[in-house]
């Protein structure tokens, strides 16, 4: 008995001690002064302008800031919130920022410089990492420690604005981390930094495929009833838990079927002994929906026979499959050496060491095509790379139907819901003082252009309310040229999107990119960020930092006369004059009479004016320049070499 009693009294004694341990860390915790991840090491902040330097800690806590030799203090509010002002402070570093409350925080090396916003879709989002192939000296040899990034981590929120944003870390633009950049971001701040000498922090906060009414607040919204409704909507966690599971349902019985179906993974159509002799022939690159298989949806099986001389084997390698409508699996000689479940990402892969043999090897890829024309995408890469040596795979494949299903129904993408990345990736920015902001989105808008010049001059207005810095520079790019070119005068979403953009610049100290000629036909996602970035970057010169010395964008129509049957446009930013860029007449103009049916027109330069006509319209009353999803062969540029932006403009609208 006395052991028994023993034994519970120590084990009260241990539960005791536990409660005070814990009760005592719990005290700690909470009244430890806090920063939001934005204020840490590495950061950049904004030189030239009072700043806010914030955090959490006890109710009526008392913080101090310690720095260049003074202090500066706050006391903390009934919620914890405190709020330190920190007198504007010129560009340089690096500096020691020390807080103290009850604890102490250091706050290492940090600069002051320029901080731009970078936000918008995956065109502003995509890193270095997927451009790593198109400039190989950049990422091999980039030491800008004075360029550094704080990644926003992808999260949505549709129940109001967040204080704080979740993980991530301020990383300077080095070998190490360069991959992690946003490449038009970097590319832009290595512009900047180059000529002004300051260090540039980005903060990209982006999401693919999100539309602008994703980035809005509510009170943004308002306008716009559909959308500020259905943000409503959304704030509701049971109806958002009912559109997951039925989105997910459809999905894994969609899935389930074709994998239960598909007579490739029934008899094993990955072997490389398979007899594939009465298997059809198309040829690779192209879509089947173009041949004898027809528009079908499922699974399609693909293989060829490949000869590897013996030089190749046993060097490193890689398979290039350039980019595949929807998701591929790929296999060498039966073995699996990759897979990419959507449409967008450039097939890459690398095959295993001693996998490829002296001799026929076998290279087969199982698509999976879920809706529309599914193939291999046109104009890309297609081989194995062996060092220097290449073994081309374009040409004639063998194919065979592995499972036909109904096309699967669309899913419903909560994240992009109004208001959702707004609150939870922009809002806790808010107090972080900017030079300005990169905007690169419109993608996901340009199913209905019509109301986007509205939504964009609504976020941005909104956007400088919550930060409070004034009209801050807001920098925007034009969506590039993408698609199948025409040989016709047609409407164009993508041009009446671009057009939208071009209107958003009555918006006062706005800015625009052109990138028109920066785009791939057969890539929503061009590899051309460089062009982006230095575009971005000559907008900021004369935008943000006024210099009234450079041409910052190509020509932009000012008015529109009419003198008989020709229409005498003059232009804004013509730097040392407008010119024909290939030395061919003026191309992608056209024009329209009284019936709004627009032909081909001719065009010449004249000073700083441009003559349109078209014989057989006597009466022209409106005109378009490069209006089309692919503007191929737009050339009129200034001596300078940037593009002018397309427009439609009306006899006696006013720019």
């Amino acid at each position: 008995m006395l052991n028994v009693n023993k034994r519970i009294s120590t084990r009260l004694r241990s539960q005791f001690l536990l409660l005070v341990v814990l009760l005592m860390s719990g005290t700690s915790a909470f009244s430890n002064i806090k920063l939001p991840k934005l204020i840490s090491d590495g950061m950049v902040l904004q030189r030239d302008t009072p700043l806010k330097l914030w955090g959490w800690a006890s109710p009526k806590e008392q913080v101090t800031l310690t720095f260049g030799g003074k202090q500066f203090t706050a006391t903390a509010d009934q919620e914890g919130n405190w709020m330190i002002m920190l007198p504007a402070q010129p560009a340089g570093g690096p500096h020691e920022l020390n807080f103290q409350g009850e604890n102490q925080v250091a706050v290492r090396d940090v600069l002051f410089g320029d901080v731009w916003l970078c936000s918008g879709q995956s065109n502003i989002e995509l890193t270095m990492d997927r451009v790593k192939y198109k400039y190989p000296d950049v990422v091999q040899q980039v030491n800008l420690p004075q360029i550094r990034q704080f990644e926003v981590p992808d999260v949505y929120d549709f129940q109001g604005p967040r204080k704080e944003v979740s993980g991530r870390q301020w990383l300077p633009a080095t070998t190490q981390n360069i991959l992690k950049f946003s490449a038009v971001g970097f590319f832009f701040a290595r512009d900047l930094h180059q000529k002004y000498q300051v260090p540039i922090g980005l903060i990209n906060a982006a999401l693919g495929g999100s539309p602008a009414e994703a980035w809005m607040s509510e009170t943004a919204l308002k306008p716009f009833p559909t959308a500020y409704q259905e943000a409503q909507q959304y704030k509701d966690q049971n109806f958002i838990k009912q559109v997951e599971e039925k989105d997910r349902d459809v999905q894994n019985s969609w899935y389930a079927r074709l994998n239960q179906t598909d007579e490739g993974l029934k008899n094993n159509w990955r072997s490389a002994t398979l007899n594939d002799a009465d298997w059809k022939t198309m040829n690779l690159p192209g879509f089947w929906a173009d041949g004898e298989l027809g528009n079908v949806n499922g699974v399609v099986w693909f293989r060829r026979e490949v000869q590897i001389p013996a030089s190749l084997v046993g060097k490193s390698a890689e398979i290039l499959l350039g980019t595949i409508v929807d998701a591929d699996s790929v296999f060498i000689n039966g073995q699996f050496v990759g897979t990419t479940s959507y449409q967008y990402p450039p097939r890459r892969y690398k095959i295993p060491a001693n996998l490829l043999k002296e001799g026929k090897n076998v290279v087969t890829v199982r698509v999976i095509n879920s809706g529309g024309r599914g193939g291999f995408v046109p104009n890309k890469p297609y081989y194995i790379l062996a060092g220097e040596e290449q073994i081309d795979l374009t040409g004639p494949w063998k194919y065979r139907l592995g499972a036909k299903m109904d096309p699967l129904p669309g899913s419903t993408v909560i994240r992009w819901k109004p208001t959702g990345l707004y609150n939870a990736m922009i809002a806790p920015l808010t107090n972080y003082s900017l030079k300005g902001v990169l905007w690169y989105q419109g993608e996901s808008n340009a199913g209905r252009p019509g109301d986007y010049a509205a939504l964009m001059k609504s976020l941005i207005i909104n956007w400088r309310a919550q930060w409070n810095q004034g009209n801050f520079p807001f920098l925007l790019v034009q969506l590039p040229n993408f698609m199948a070119p025409k040989t016709t005068p047609q409407e164009s979403n993508w041009a009446a999107m671009r057009q939208a953009q071009l209107e958003t610049l009555a918006v006062p100290n706005t800015g625009m990119a052109v990138a028109i000629d920066a785009g791939e036909a057969n890539d929503i996602h061009p590899l051309d960020k460089q062009t982006v970035g230095h575009r971005l970057a000559l907008v900021a010169q004369r935008v943000a930092y006024g210099d009234k010395n450079v041409v910052a964008t190509g020509p932009l129509l000012k008015c529109m006369k009419r003198k008989g049957n020709k229409l005498v446009l003059t232009f804004t930013n013509t730097g040392s004059g407008l010119v024909s860029k290939d030395g061919k007449p003026l191309s992608y103009f056209a024009i329209a009479g009284s019936d709004h049916n627009f032909v081909w027109a001719k065009a010449e330069v004249k000073g700083k004016k441009v003559t349109v006509w078209n014989d057989a319209v006597e009466k022209p009353v409106k005109v378009r320049y490069a209006w089309a999803d692919n503007p191929e062969g737009a050339n009129l540029y200034n001596q300078e070499g940037l593009p002018a932006s397309p427009f439609e403009a009306a006899v006696g609208e006013k720019k």
